[in-house]
């Protein structure tokens, strides 16, 4: 924090209000002197790129305040022990009454935050300190908690002194998928005997909704056969969208699904799962877990058994060395380009920042576009999503390959944002 007195806040921000952002607002730590200074901006009077660094400010302001509330809240779990002389357990049975009052919650509720803010403050300090930093907000910190909830403490605190770093560049999805692969590389048996443990629960669950419809799904599946089968679905439902239907992709599938448990479907269109893995996972020198695309990482075991057992789907894998790729196979009788499989090999997901589309799910984008002179080569093409292909043609966002592979994306309003080229 800047040593900076009260006279001197009102008057940045006072100044801030009368001339826009003042210089460095990105860099500003939360506190008492950021605070002040937005509260003197004024956004109609801003651009559209200033408008988004003060997003940012007030998103780490916002973090800030509510890493506050939870570190209140753990603190009441302190005066119930001083003031009844009891164990933690019955200490924060009586700070989750006092919680339901004060702020007017339910019991589950009250239970639910109290064990997060206990879990941010005495189990995973450094969360808690990312938090209160502004550096990761409370999507990111809920996330981290929750994905590491299962495993014990030192076990966990390795993992986030892993994460914690590149915690704020990454979407939910993407921290989703990298707490899970980092999981199972500090402690890969424990993981293998997570993994059959819940295998050997594998279910199918049907439960009636408030409308009168069912809800019926699979649980604790393995992923491989998993992924398989929905792709498979993807695909029957993709061959039925003709003229004269009105069914929407959703509907398509959900029937396609019925009738292929009912019995009563004709289409025997295979499924193609898409696997990544390490030279030394495959040949059983390395524990390091495997990549499905569209799933995320699965232990060293089912990588091995997919490439072993690949005889009735449609597999497609990339072996990698260091985390480059040194190979690419396929069992498909009609394989797809050499072209868009080294593109695939290269970059997995759609290279949007934050998507996590499979790359054997997306278009081939031209970077420099073929209407402006862009040849059609692997140096000029990166898989983008449908939706993010569209959009980035209709909002006018623009991106580069940099030396190291990754891309950077430039935004209408003209900030940057980086895509690794192998982000989970």
């Amino acid at each position: 924090m800047l040593d900076i007195g009260v006279d001197e806040m009102i008057g940045v921000a006072t100044a801030a209000q009368m001339s826009g952002i003042p210089a460095g607002l990105d860099e500003m730590e939360p506190g008492p002197f950021l605070a002040i200074v937005l509260s003197g901006i004024d956004l109609a009077a801003l651009s559209g790129t200033d408008r988004v660094t003060v997003l940012r400010a007030r998103q780490r302001m916002a973090s800030h305040y509510a890493a506050e509330t939870f570190e209140a809240m753990a603190s009441i779990v302190d005066s119930y022990q001083d003031e009844e002389q009891s164990g933690l357990a019955d200490a924060a049975e009586g700070a989750a009454y006092e919680l339901r009052a004060a702020l007017h919650l339910t019991r589950r509720a009250a239970d639910t935050e109290l064990a997060f803010a206990l879990d941010l403050r005495d189990r995973l300090p450094k969360v808690f300190a990312a938090f209160a930093t502004g550096m990761i907000d409370q999507r990111r910190a809920r996330t981290i908690v929750w994905q590491i909830a299962h495993l014990d403490d030192g076990t966990a605190r390795a993992v986030v002194d892993r994460i914690i770093d590149q915690a704020s560049e990454l979407t939910t999805g993407q921290l989703i998928a990298r707490i899970r692969k980092l999981a199972i590389g500090v402690d890969p048996e424990a993981a293998t005997r997570r993994y059959e443990q819940a295998l050997a629960e594998r279910r199918v669950v049907i439960e009636p909704s408030d409308d009168g419809t069912v809800n019926l799904y699979g649980m604790d599946l393995p992923p491989d056969r998993a992924l398989a089968a929905r792709r498979h679905i993807d695909r029957i439902a993709q061959s039925l969208r003709r003229d004269g239907e009105t069914r929407a992709m959703d509907q398509l599938r959900a029937d396609t699904y019925l009738d292929l448990l009912c019995g009563t479907s004709s289409n025997s269109t295979a499924g193609t799962v898409d696997l990544r893995v390490g030279l030394e996972t495959l040949i059983g020198l390395s524990n390091t877990p495997g990549e499905l695309a569209g799933y995320g990482p699965v232990i060293d075991d089912i990588t091995r058994r997919v490439i072993a057992d690949n005889t009735d789907g449609q597999w497609r894998f990339t072996v990698t060395h260091q985390g480059y790729p040194v190979a690419t196979g396929t069992t498909r009788r009609r394989p797809t380009t050499n072209q868009r499989r080294l593109i695939e090999s290269t970059r997995a997901t759609c290279s949007f920042p934050g998507c996590r589309t499979p790359a054997d799910e997306c278009d081939l984008d031209h970077t420099t576009e073929w209407a402006q002179g862009g040849p059609t080569k692997v140096e000029n093409l990166t898989p983008l999503c449908r939706h993010d292909h569209t959009g980035r043609h209709q909002h006018g966002w623009t991106y580069r390959t940099l030396p190291n592979g990754d891309i950077e994306w430039s935004s209408p309003l003209g900030h940057t944002y980086i895509t690794g080229n192998r982000d989970p």
